[in-house]
């Protein structure tokens, strides 16, 4: 199953698998910086995509944030 990531790489990443994306420096998302990555980092030390997208608090955050969608209390 293919998907178009095009709005959510830069520009230098949308061609690239899916297992290539997930290891790539935080930055190659569209709109994170080579400075939000440095401090993510540090604060989190999230290093890649994949670290961003499993990391605890962003999806602990998330889970959060659907359940309060769905009605929850």
């Amino acid at each position: 199953m293919a998907a178009n990531l095009d709005a959510l790489l830069d520009k230098a990443w949308e061609d690239k698998a899916l297992s290539e994306i997930i290891a790539a420096p935080v930055d190659a998302l569209q709109g994170v910086s080579e400075g939000d990555a440095k401090l993510l980092k540090e604060a989190f030390n999230i290093k890649t995509v994949g670290d961003l997208g499993t990391n605890k608090y962003f999806r602990a955050a998330h889970l959060l944030t659907r359940l309060a969608e769905l009605g929850g209390k």
